[in-house]
């Protein structure tokens, strides 16, 4: 994993653990975990802007103008990826 051992992968554990504390450590794993899951949506988000401003802001072939968005998943759902609707 990254070229790192199980030695450095424990010295990393145990240098967070001295510096945030175990009381600490839920929480960061829990910011850790809803960053790490929005942060997909919010790098294609980006793409789409930068293509549009790229384009002038014009849509090709009346193409939805929204970013994707993703559908809250149920468990055991496949994941689907749909567009936003225009007002």
């Amino acid at each position: 994993m990254f070229g790192m051992g199980s030695q450095e992968l424990l010295l990393i554990l145990v240098i967070v653990l001295v510096l945030f504390g175990g009381s600490k450590l839920p929480d960061l794993a829990k910011s850790l975990g809803k960053s790490m899951k929005e942060f997909p949506g919010e790098i294609a988000r980006e793409v789409h802007e930068g293509v549009q401003e790229r384009d002038g802001g014009g849509t090709r072939g009346g193409a939805d103008t929204q970013p994707p968005t993703r559908r809250s998943r149920e468990p055991g759902a496949a994941s689907v990826r749909v567009l936003q609707e225009s007002p």
